[in-house]
């Protein structure tokens, strides 16, 4: 009887060890529910209501393994010619990508909106993703500008110490959430 309890024991053990480190895969649709109720910052609809965003132009990657560092016991510290690249191993990331559209092709809010978008990300998935808003290639008349602007991590971070900004953004998330 000990020993079908401790076999029983060793195998629950198992399946709670496999249950912690299993996590939920971030889907497409996930990431757009989280989105699309953002309030528009000049008017009083969300960026799904006006088609400023669109599933069809989100991407997920959602990484399989543990880290960006893992070690596990593949060969992607090598180059191609299996050199080891001393020190600069190949990192995997999971990523998401929103690209937006803008209202018109000279909305002014374009950056606030992008901003929007990653600050609602950045708080709402887990850490392990790296977050990429972009303009819609075309749609608006500065998107490598403000691409630019928004791939900058110290931009952002230097836009976000602004309280008015601050102030703004929290209003179109929070305005969204309310619509939920």
């Amino acid at each position: 009887a000990a020993s079908a309890s401790s076999s029983s024991l060793e195998k629950e053990e198992r399946t709670t060890h496999r249950n912690h480190t299993r996590r939920d895969v971030i889907t497409v649709h996930e990431i757009f529910d989280i989105v699309r109720t953002i309030q528009d910052p000049e008017h009083p609809l969300t960026l799904e209501q006006l088609n400023v965003v669109r599933a069809e132009l989100i991407e997920v990657f959602d990484e399989k393994g543990e880290s960006a560092g893992d070690d596990d016991g593949d060969d992607d510290d090598l180059n191609g010619d299996n050199i080891p690249m001393r020190g600069k191993k190949k990192k995997k990331f999971s990523t998401v990508r929103v690209q937006f559209t803008p209202t018109i092709p000279h909305c002014s809010m374009a950056t606030l909106i992008g901003l929007s978008l990653r600050v609602k990300l950045l708080r709402s998935i887990p850490s392990r993703f790296k977050v990429t808003v972009q303009i819609e290639d075309g749609t608006h008349v500065s998107e490598h500008a403000v691409n630019k602007q928004l791939g900058d991590k110290e931009r952002v971070r230097a836009a976000l110490e602004n309280e008015h900004l601050l102030g703004v953004v929290n209003r179109c998330i929070e305005g969204g959430m309310l619509m939920q």
